[in-house]
């Protein structure tokens, strides 16, 4: 079986690997264009690319897919599938219908649930408590195939989008070995995603990282969790942007201190009033500096029991 593969960051990497560490002939990766980073702007190839050169995969970067214009590369290389995986574009009808298996989606959520660009931080930031990642035969809605293998895994208090990405990156990979081998064998049989508990994961914005201290205390720290580490959750204290790492449930209570004031730094962390009482800041990035424990913070007399965070962080 000749596999296309078409993905971009290290979640696709992943897979990418996996298929041709498993014995399948690779005829392509394809990725996005490489492209500038840090503050020298150095050009930086997506992780895809990485792997594939390592590989001894030959790589494809078109900056457009749209009007036939990789019907030439399709010809030539004449995948019998095409296994996408976070790419970062749709794609077109004379993509999705070109190979005989058709296209293949490695996607991070249980479908229905969590459709779209960000599941793994989404799913984290709305309380669930688990996960997985869904194999589909690809059509031209957005994440709206039919599926065809799942395979799930828990949400701990202690995972973060980095360490639920990772685990969720190796599931996928197994996965998707375990899914073409039973497109090869004919004994997989696509089923409709069911009409409920559809949730859409929306791209993470500005407005997701500006956090709402009124909320619930659980809440936050899920919001928090499901953030880092990147972006991170933001609020300023004394005028000055702080990153939010890692927090957990406080302890401590004060019904007299106002949403966002700092009310107790015992045990090395920021307790801080919120909606229904108090969450512990553990770790965090201060405005201009690296990130830090919250005691070390502390002991920089960066932050004092009185003072006040506003969720307004940019």
């Amino acid at each position: 079986m000749k596999v296309l593969f078409m993905g971009t960051p290290d979640f696709a990497a992943a897979a990418l690997s996996r298929i041709a560490e498993s014995g399948y002939e690779v005829v392509g990766a394809v990725t996005q264009p490489d492209k500038p980073k840090g503050r020298g702007m150095t050009m930086l190839p997506p992780p895809v690319k990485v792997a594939a050169q390592e590989l001894g995969v030959p790589v494809l970067q078109p900056e457009r897919l749209r009007e036939g214009q990789f019907t030439p590369c399709l010809e030539q290389l004449k995948p019998d599938v095409i296994v996408v995986a976070a790419y970062g574009k749709l794609l077109p009808e004379y993509i999705l219908s070109y190979p005989r298996y058709g296209c293949i989606n490695i996607h991070a959520s249980l479908l229905p649930r969590w459709r779209g660009a960000a599941p793994i931080q989404r799913c984290i930031m709305a309380g669930d408590r688990i996960s997985g990642v869904t194999t589909m035969q690809m059509d031209a809605g957005l994440d709206t195939g039919d599926m065809l293998e799942a395979a799930q895994t828990p949400i701990t208090d202690t995972d973060n989008f980095e360490s639920l990405h990772d685990r969720l990156a190796e599931l996928g990979a197994e996965l998707i070995v375990s899914t073409l081998r039973g497109i090869e064998s004919g004994t997989l049989k696509p089923t409709p995603q069911p009409e409920e508990g559809i949730t859409y994961a929306e791209k993470i914005g500005k407005d997701d990282i500006r956090i709402d201290l009124s909320l619930p205390a659980r809440q936050l720290v899920d919001i928090i969790r499901g953030l880092s580490p990147v972006p991170l959750a933001r609020v300023r204290c004394r005028g000055r942007l702080l990153k939010l790492v890692s927090a957990g449930l406080s302890p401590h209570t004060d019904a007299n201190a106002e949403v966002g004031e700092v009310i107790s730094l015992d045990g090395g962390a920021i307790h801080i009033r919120v909606g229904d009482g108090a969450i512990a800041v553990t770790e965090l990035v201060p405005e201009g500096k690296k990130r830090m424990r919250a005691s070390d913070f502390i002991n920089g007399r960066g932050i004092t029991v009185g003072d006040v965070l506003t969720g307004d962080g940019e």
